[in-house]
């Protein structure tokens, strides 16, 4: 069995992210969680949107002539700017989530795999009549995610 990864997460570097996203979440206080019928409702801006609000903003700025009384100019800079800056941000937490989420996904496999094979042996253990290995085989087959009695799945996924 080839192990793929191997991972371990210090107790400093557990405190050390820990503070890190304390320190992140108090230097972003204006973020918010939205109920999932408001983000339906919301116009939502891309790449091209966002390019559209950017040029709209400048000409606005460049034009205030043109800008409607009720069109607050002060409110629309701050969230073009705020948009921006969150993107920048944004990205970069993207990719670090992707990578948590791969290594995460690499190290689980590789625990299911060093499981597989544990349970396997304890299987046959169970079945030689290995003193305690009966209590403790009908635990883990109670635990095997999606395995119903007498099916083992080649590639089992875990959720």
């Amino acid at each position: 069995m080839e192990n793929k990864i191997s991972f371990v997460i210090s107790e400093e570097a557990k405190a050390n992210i820990s503070k890190a996203m304390e320190t992140i979440i108090q230097n972003l206080p204006g973020l918010v969680n939205l109920k999932a019928a408001d983000r339906r409702a919301l116009p939502k801006m891309g790449d091209k949107s966002f390019s559209f609000v950017s040029k709209a903003f400048e000409y606005a700025a460049q034009n205030p002539k043109i800008v409607p009384a009720f069109l607050d100019m002060a409110e629309f800079e701050k969230d073009t700017v705020g948009t921006a800056e969150l993107k920048k941000v944004l990205i970069s937490m993207h990719q670090l989530v992707e990578k948590l989420d791969d290594t995460t996904l690499l190290t689980g496999s590789d625990a299911l795999a060093s499981a597989l094979v544990f349970y396997t042996a304890l299987k046959g253990a169970a079945k030689a009549g290995e003193p305690g290995m009966k209590t403790v085989y009908a635990d883990l087959q109670s635990r095997y995610p999606g395995h119903s009695k007498g099916t083992t799945p080649a590639n089992p996924v875990v959720n």
